[in-house]
């Protein structure tokens, strides 16, 4: 039995195609190889085949914290080997032992 391959247009912002595109790019899919894919795998799985999560704070917090210390040890301001503390007590028994 021969599948009968019929064109569907899909209508999606330029910019969130462009970055979808680099991702698949990366792996070497195409955007309509994987728009197929996923609809075999909705198909066979009877479900998205994905989990479906909110964009999160870019950067997050965390993340962020981490970026203004790569920056300040990059710009010299905190050592490389520069001690760091995550526990208020810890760091004062350091201080203690100055």
């Amino acid at each position: 039995m021969t599948a009968t391959v019929k064109p569907t247009t899909v209508r999606i912002d330029e910019n969130l195609k462009a970055r979808a595109n680099e991702i698949l790019g990366s792996i070497g899919l195409s955007y309509n190889t994987y728009v197929v894919m996923a609809t075999h795998q909705l198909v066979n799985q009877r479900r998205i085949p994905f989990e479906i999560v909110p964009a999160g704070e870019v950067p997050n917090d965390e993340t962020r914290r981490a970026l203004i210390v790569a920056e300040a040890k990059e710009m010299g301001l905190i050592a490389d080997d520069a001690r760091a503390f995550d526990d208020v007590d810890k760091l004062m028994a350091f201080l203690d032992e100055e």
